[in-house]
């Protein structure tokens, strides 16, 4: 053991899922030691906890990005950003209006309050507007990915970790620019029937190197206040920053930040 004075133990929150809002909340009330988070810490989030006596430390650990995934039989070479906009705001509703089959679209996501991942997307896709009228929202990923491999007409996006290695669902490639698509996946794309003996991989050097267009860093958040959670939040994130850290952090489907 790294730390043996530190004992790892994982929180749930009471009647909400977790997600990196809610982890910093609770990293505020004193519920945690410290937090993980998929998006930066917000400014409110400091000022609060200047209110409460303390301030907030941000160390990004890992890169991930963000994987938008089909039913298996839509078939489509790719997404721009904007086309990806117009159909969670409503704007495009058919596969058509994108190069696919007549077939009416159903964007699926989880609640704008889930967490970080939510929460980047209307922020960096959305430009901060509302879901349009056609969203459907589902709790969880598991739900999303159960309705994605029922419906040939929906769409889910989520940390590409979580969609990527999928056998029921296929990820998209996505483009800053029409003909500018690059997969979140290592090409050729593993076909279902092959799954899972055979399964996608994470198209790892796309993220790191800046060219697949939805990446993030991802945080240890943690209390600056000369007490024993400061000391456990920056033993952990140094943990993930060793080298053996980056190779769990490739093992768990992240992309390794040094």
């Amino acid at each position: 053991m790294a730390r043996p004075e530190f004992k790892l133990r994982y929180i749930d929150p009471i009647g909400e899922p977790p997600g990196s809002s809610t982890g910093i909340r609770m990293l505020l009330d004193g519920q945690m030691a410290f937090s993980q988070s998929s998006r930066p810490i917000r400014d409110s989030e400091f000022q609060q906890a200047q209110q409460r006596g303390f301030s907030l430390k941000q160390v990004p650990v890992a890169i991930d990005g963000l994987a938008v995934a089909v039913n298996p039989t839509l078939n489509i070479s790719g997404l721009t950003l904007a086309q990806l906009k117009d159909i969670y705001t409503g704007k495009i509703d058919n596969w058509s209006q994108v190069g696919g089959p007549n077939l009416n679209i159903i964007p699926l996501t989880r609640p704008a309050d889930a967490g970080g991942t939510v929460e980047l997307f209307v922020e960096e896709i959305l430009g901060g507007q509302a879901f349009g009228p056609n969203v459907k929202f589902v709790p969880n990923t598991t739900q999303a990915i159960r309705q994605l491999a029922d419906n040939p007409g929906g769409i889910y996006f989520a940390s590409a970790p979580e969609v990527v290695p999928q056998c029921t669902i296929k990820p998209v490639p996505i483009g800053r620019q029409a003909g500018e698509f690059v997969p979140p996946y290592q090409e050729p794309l593993v076909p279902p029937e092959r799954c899972p003996k055979q399964r996608n991989q994470m198209n790892l050097q796309a993220f790191q190197q800046g060219r697949y267009p939805i990446t993030r860093s991802l945080f240890v958040a943690i209390k600056q206040n000369g007490q024993i959670e400061q000391q456990a939040g920056e033993a952990y994130a140094n943990l993930l920053l060793t080298v053996q850290g980056q190779e769990l952090i490739s093992q768990a489907g992240f992309v390794r930040i040094r």
